[in-house]
């Protein structure tokens, strides 16, 4: 593809990205500010590519710090590739533990929802399973999990 100049609603339309998202990503680093032609932002090849890598980290999990040590890492050769290791290794422990909080959640929901269905108790079951939460530290969800 030439590098030809396009604006900022082609290079959203080809990468699938929100305009605002784009500039928010200029405004904290992640992608450069473009040059202007005219009042206009105009966007390159480039630009495509490291927006798309930007969103498929994102789509990953990575958090933007994160995403912006992989693109600074991005064109360090081979020492650079044990440092990526290293925080794809971390990014995936954390990833794990978020699996395990939402099985732990599913678990406690599925419970909740058997109860209402049963309708025994004289009160809201997942009501209670979230007082009764609160009570047993070590069965409380974990409140690192994004919503």
């Amino acid at each position: 593809m030439a590098d030809q100049a396009i604006p900022i609603g082609e290079l959203s339309r080809r990468t699938g990205c929100n305009i605002e998202t784009i500039r928010y990503y200029e405004r904290i680093g992640l992608m450069p500010v473009p040059p202007r032609r005219g009042r206009y932002r105009s966007y390159g090849a480039d630009d495509i590519g490291r927006l798309g890598f930007v969103r498929r980290a994102r789509e990953l999990g990575f958090t933007l710090d994160e995403v912006r040590a992989l693109l600074g890492l991005a064109t360090g050769g081979q020492a650079a590739c044990a440092e990526v290791r290293t925080l794809a290794a971390s990014h995936l422990q954390d990833v794990r533990a978020r699996i395990a909080d939402l099985r732990r959640m599913e678990r406690v929901l599925a419970d909740s929802v058997r109860a209402c269905d049963a309708g025994q108790d004289p009160g809201c079951p997942l009501i209670q399973a979230l007082y009764a939460d609160r009570s047993r530290p070590t069965e409380r969800l974990d409140t690192r999990i994004p919503m």
